[in-house]
């Protein structure tokens, strides 16, 4: 302190005195208190070298927070160079806190704060200084800016901003193990003295737990601590500042530890042997008793499994776990007989599911127990031998016949006697009867298989000693049949052949039904009926499977000798009585391709080619018709010709006009008249003899003109009429004949009739099969055709 105020003192005499006023004694105080040095500011240097005097002294102020004395605070004091004490320079302060907090002596220049401060509030303050003439209202110094800087003292505890704190640590942990790290806070300078230097201690919660002074982490300070004596700690934790010094000051919070539970206790039975007392009409699968063991863990850890040790009596029962309570749950899984036996006892044992390997070392984590289980006798119903009971009678049994019986026992101590009894509200009450002793059940009327081959209906069985006690049993009854329904065959009744078939064909499969119930093993054999079996043109081949198949015998049918055919098939069955049945099967014959698959069946289609729509057919019949009415036509006009030369010279002759449509070779299967005159008009005609009519010796030869090239057929036609009009020696009757032609190339030639022979003898058409398969349909019609006896039925 004496250097400082040395150093001060050089530094006056080193700017002349005058520039450094000597602080008054409340500042000196102060600057003995600060432990800074002020930064002196020198404003107005020119040159490194060069020494030019300040005009302002000053920098930084300090004032003490929470100033508690009776006078202002005094701060500083302002002075210039200008000022020689004569009262010409006024002193004026501006900025944070200025007239406020802080007020300035005009003339002097000290300045005093007149209020306590609070650093925690506002650590500086900011103040603008001006000097000005009082006369000339003129700066005397350029404003300058300074700082008031409030200087700390330790006011202010630590705090704890996020207690109380909550922490847990697993119970049995090691000497050391972490807990939690706790934080205080102080609002003090902490750049400054002690006063934010906080040191940690516990007040309460030894020795179970310790912390760290300068981080403030809690551990552990005792080994093996159990949950199950004490599980919740509360610690209290104390924060001091000033380095935890006499005079610090001091905060404090509380922090609850728990301890978490581990698996460190083995499941333990209260008692050694549980008695349990169950009633034997106790039903399957339900709870008859519980047992617990004690875990003093918590939550999973005290989690327990429960197991019957394999031993007497063991395999009657099943124990579970009730998940809420961790009770062991005994269920029944067989019925108990009291009569059969009185009590069970065997072993229980109990171990968690959850195991900590830390602690294997302390035994197993398990226990055992012995239950017994006394089984108490209950009045029960009558039992009936069997669950179920099925019976068997044929259909047509006479009214009265015992078709089987029942039989229920009290097996109770003392046991009663038992009264049988059908239930009135089944189906089959009517149908049968039971003796009420003996149990025998009777038929009450005929019974019809085919009408109902079942019958299902309940006996109900009563203790005479306690009407209440009744059971009951289910009685399935099967009708059995009795052979009195031939067999027939099963659809279908009619199949096909093709006309390619070949012998030992299967045409058709064929199976047998029966309106009787068949027994196991029942067969049925086929054939054919003996009218039939001479020279067959099908017969049956049984397979010795409840299957035949009918078979082809010839090479080949034809539909146009026999288009149907009847096979009657005998059936038989193998019950008693034999019964038989003849069924008939009708055998179509049909059109197929190469591949047997089936093309036509109608009979029309005898005569239609194969591979033609309806239209196509429709149009070919067509045809067919039109050429066989131009035969009957031609025909007829022939006759007419052998007439014509007959008639009298009455006859009015005028016209004979033939037309018809001839396709092949009209032109050349008659000469009636040269249609190629008429196609080449350049042709010049020679004076033929006209076939048609008789010939005139003296018609003179008629002059015809020359047709121009390129001349209508038509106006050829209508000159050539004109002249026959005009020529006084023609006959009085033309002729003329007007049809298609077709050529030479025609690979039929000509189908006209005009050269044909007139004979009623028949002609050999075979040269139609050569000619491809359009025309097979004709060839089969025109050929020779094989006999055909309709009476003929196979």
């Amino acid at each position: 302190m004496l250097t400082r105020n040395c150093l001060s003192l050089l530094l006056w005499v080193l700017f002349d005195g005058g520039l450094l006023t000597p602080p008054p004694p409340q500042l000196q105080q102060t600057l003995a208190t600060e432990p800074r040095e002020n930064v002196i500011q020198l404003p107005g240097r020119r040159m490194h070298f060069q020494r030019v005097k300040r005009g302002w002294v000053w920098n930084q102020f300090f004032v003490l927070e929470e100033y508690m004395g009776s006078e202002p605070q005094y701060v500083g004091k302002l002075h210039s160079d200008l000022d020689k004490g004569e009262g010409t320079v006024k002193y004026t302060l501006s900025g944070d806190g200025a007239g406020t907090v802080f007020t300035i002596d005009e003339t002097t220049g000290d300045i005093h704060a007149i209020r306590s401060l609070d650093r925690e509030e506002k650590p500086f303050y900011t103040l603008r200084a001006q000097a000005v003439d009082i006369e000339t209202r003129k700066p005397l110094e350029p404003e300058s800016e300074f700082i008031i800087k409030v200087q700390d003292i330790n006011d202010n505890e630590p705090k704890f901003l996020d207690g109380p704190y909550v922490a847990s640590v697993p119970e049995m942990s090691p000497v050391g193990a972490y807990v939690l790290q706790v934080k205080a806070t102080d609002a003090d300078d902490p750049t400054y003295g002690n006063s934010a230097r906080v040191v940690y201690s516990i007040l309460q919660g030894q020795p179970y737990f310790s912390i760290d002074p300068k981080t403030g982490v809690i551990r552990t300070a005792l080994p093996n601590m159990d949950r199950e004596v004490k599980e919740q700690y509360q610690v209290l934790i104390q924060a001091k500042d000033m380095g935890g010094q006499l005079g610090g000051l001091a905060g404090t919070t509380i922090v609850n530890i728990t301890l978490t539970d581990v698996n460190d206790n083995p499941p333990r039975f209260p008692k050694s042997i549980f008695h349990l007392k169950v009633p034997e009409s106790s039903p399957i699968g339900s709870a008859i008793g519980r047992i617990r063991a004690v875990d003093p863990d918590f939550g999973q850890n005290a989690e327990i499994e429960y197991n019957i040790v394999p031993g007497d009596g063991g395999n009657l029962f099943d124990i579970v776990t009730d998940e809420d309570t961790q009770e062991g749950i005994i269920k029944l899984k067989k019925p108990l007989d009291f009569e059969t036996k009185k009590a069970y006892t065997f072993k229980v044992e109990a171990s968690n599911l959850h195991l900590d390997h830390r602690f294997h070392s302390a035994g197993p984590f398990k226990d055992t127990a012995t239950v017994k289980i006394s089984v108490l006798d209950v009045e029960e119903p009558p039992v009936f031998s069997k669950p179920l009971y099925t019976m068997e009678v044929y259909e047509d049994t006479p009214v009265g016949t015992i078709i089987g019986a029942v039989t229920a026992q009290d097996l109770d101590v003392g046991s009663s006697a038992v009264r049988y009894f059908i239930d009135w509200k089944s189906d089959g009450d009517s149908y049968f009867t039971i003796d009420g002793t003996e149990g025998t059940i009777a038929t009450n009327e005929l019974l019809d298989r085919e009408s109902t081959a079942q019958y299902n209906f309940s006996i109900i069985a009563r203790k005479v000693s306690n009407t209440l006690l009744t059971s009951k049993v289910s009685i399935l009854i099967n009708v059995l049949d009795v052979n009195e329904f031939p067999p027939e065959i099963a659809v279908p009744h009619e199949t096909s052949v093709c006309e390619n078939a070949k012998p030992g064909q299967i045409i058709q499969l064929v199976s047998a039904a029966d309106r009787d119930l068949s027994p196991a093993g029942q067969q049925f054999s086929f054939r054919v009926s003996p009218e039939a079996a001479i020279k067959p043109n099908f017969t049956v081949r049984d397979f010795r499977n409840n299957t035949a198949g009918i078979e082809a015998r010839r090479n080949g049918y034809s539909r146009r000798q026999q288009e149907l055919y009847f096979l009657p098939v005998v059936i038989e069955d193998s019950s008693y009585p034999v019964q038989s049945s003849t069924s008939t099967m009708t055998i179509r014959v049909c059109r197929c391709d190469s591949d047997g698959t089936i093309l036509s069946c109608n009979v029309e289609a005898i005569f239609l080619p194969v591979g033609l729509s309806t239209g196509a057919l429709i149009a070919i019949l067509l045809c067919i018709v039109i050429l066989l009415v131009i035969v009957v036509l031609y025909v007829a006009l022939r006759r007419q010709k052998k007439k014509d030369t007959l008639m009298t010279s009455k006859e009015d002759i005028r016209d004979n006009v033939i037309h018809y449509d001839d396709e092949g070779g009209g032109e050349e299967d008659t000469q009636a008249f040269d249609i190629g005159a008429l196609r080449n008009p350049k042709v010049i005609e020679d004076n033929k003899i006209r076939r048609d009519i008789k010939p005139d010796s003296l018609c003179l030869p008629r002059q015809r003109p020359a047709v121009e090239d390129n001349t209508d057929i038509r106006d050829f036609i209508h000159q050539r009429l004109q002249e026959n009009d005009v020529d006084p020696t023609a006959p009085p009757y033309d002729s003329l004949a007007t049809y298609a032609y077709e050529g030479n190339g025609s690979v039929a030639d000509s189908l006209s009739s005009i050269d044909s022979l007139t004979s009623e003898a028949d002609q050999d058409y075979d040269y139609l099969t050569d000619w491809g398969p359009r025309f097979k349909v004709l060839a089969d019609m025109f050929g020779e055709e094989e006999s055909y006896n309709p009476d003929k039925v196979t």
